[in-house]
């Protein structure tokens, strides 16, 4: 069912015009055709036709559905699924079977929604362009000659080629909102902490958050209200689960932009060109749009990589050979064993991240980088709470280009890095983030626009993200 959102879907499940079985099997028909796009690296087809011949009986016996019934969904090869294999996309983890389900899998699943498969992604989540995989790369549906951004550009596909209703990725430092730019998708990223990272394979703790991806921000929103809240299997999450939101227009706001940022050489002509139409058409809208002076910006982009890098070094020491996971077959000793098995189950990528992690949190240089980092981290946080004082949003292009070229940036890891510029920030800082894509360069790439809000400001987001969708 194309396009439908989701409580157009649920209408027509309740009225008997279609049926949750009906809607599987069409899915699954969808990912047999698109397989060549390698969203997929495993497909529920046995489980997806059992929930949905459970949900139809419930709706046949008039009894109580879950808010998401009938409602297929995709889940990030990171996110853990009971039963199920999850490898984040890495053959280091290549057969390993979770034992347990992530909180929003479990949550999911109690409101009735259909888990139809785990999707590709850059390998530990990290990239941004879905170059990365152990299993080779997402095509971006609209152009197969390009990437689909990353991490979670198999998330992005799934919801552009209508593989799925909606997705599940997570975000380090743009992992959602950078591929939803990229496939013309909204993509959501809730404030640190909003949702459990209890069953998300950590690539850096402090940073990753699940969200996802959706063809409009009501239904962004309707998944976010079914995985947020507090879990005690995470002690970062938030106390407060969100009521249902109530998203309404609002009438005059005050939005913030960097005039460092849109001046920046780095920028695509088309995609500063839609920004200051954005800009324009806020105003003629009736809202105040102001560029303010962000003199940190520079440090935005290495400060994220000391610190997610720091964090990958160790999350990720925990897959030696040993424990589970890949063991190499060419290990002599038990030393060999170790270096052998990461040396041959990781990727490059990895390996140069978790290389320069181990480097700056290193004796003679941790005051030098990491601890630096950190005092940074804290005065971004600082002056976007002086921000958001006078603004209610924070609005920039969600990345400095439209979808690049495989291979485009590969042999150039600073300009692959630099792709982030602009949505690493709500990941430092915390901040609820969302990508819109309200616009098209002259070859029909989709641009995406970022708004940030403060922190569990979630439905005033989501309330005026709507209002421009359904205007533009």
């Amino acid at each position: 069912m194309p396009n439908k959102n989701i409580s157009e879907i649920q209408s027509e499940l309740k009225s008997g015009t279609t049926t949750s079985l009906a809607i599987v099997e069409n899915f699954l028909k969808e990912i047999e055709n698109k397989k060549h796009l390698n969203a997929y690296l495993e497909v529920f087809s046995e489980d997806a036709i059992l929930q949905a011949k459970a949900i139809d009986l419930k709706i046949k016996n008039l009894e109580k559905l879950g808010s998401l019934f009938g409602i297929v969904v995709g889940i990030k090869d990171n996110i853990c699924f009971k039963g199920h294999k999850v490898s984040a996309a890495s053959k280091i983890l290549e057969g390993f079977e979770s034992i347990y389900s992530a909180t929003v899998v479990e949550k999911l699943l109690k409101e009735d929604a259909i888990i139809i498969g785990r999707l590709n992604c850059d390998e530990f989540a990290m990239g941004s362009s879905n170059e990365n995989s152990a299993y080779g790369n997402v095509l971006n549906a609209i152009d197969e000659t390009r990437t689909p951004g990353g991490s979670s550009g198999g998330s992005a596909v799934a919801v552009q080629a209508n593989l799925c209703h909606v997705s599940l990725g997570s975000d380090t430092g743009g992992s959602i909102r950078q591929p939803a730019s990229f496939c013309g998708v909204v993509g959501m990223k809730p404030t640190y902490g909003r949702v459990s990272r209890y069953g998300l394979i950590a690539f850096a703790s402090s940073f990753d958050q699940i969200g996802s991806f959706a063809h409009s921000v009501a239904d962004a929103a309707k998944v976010l209200e079914v995985i947020a809240g507090k879990d005690a299997n995470d002690s970062t999450s938030i106390q407060n689960t969100p009521e249902p939101y109530v998203l309404k227009p609002l009438e005059k706001v005050k939005i913030a932009y960097f005039k460092q940022a849109i001046n920046s050489e780095g920028i695509n002509p088309e995609v500063k060109q839609s920004f200051l139409d954005l800009i324009t058409r806020l105003e003629s809208e009736g809202h105040s749009v102001d560029a303010i002076d962000f003199p940190v910006l520079d440090y935005l982009i290495p400060t994220y990589y000391v610190l997610s890098t720091a964090e990958a070094s160790s999350n990720l020491s925990r897959y030696d050979g040993v424990h589970y996971g890949f063991r190499s077959p060419n290990a002599a000793n038990m030393e060999e064993v170790y270096t052998k098995s990461r040396s041959e189950g990781f990727g490059k990528e990895v390996k140069n991240r978790i290389l320069l992690g181990t480097f700056v949190l290193s004796a003679g240089y941790y005051d030098a980088y990491y601890t630096k980092a950190q005092k940074v981290r804290r005065l971004l946080k600082d002056r976007m709470n002086d921000v958001y004082k006078n603004y209610d949003f924070l609005v920039s292009p969600t990345a400095p280009n439209p979808a690049f070229k495989f291979g485009e940036k590969t042999n150039d890891p600073v300009a692959m890095y630099l792709e982030d510029i602009y949505t690493v920030l709500a990941n430092l800082v915390g901040n609820p983030a969302i990508s819109l894509p309200l616009y098209t360069t002259k070859a029909g790439l989709p641009i995406g626009m970022q708004f940030m809000a403060n922190d569990l400001e979630e439905e005033k987001l989501f309330s005026f993200a709507q209002q421009l969708e359904l205007s533009k």
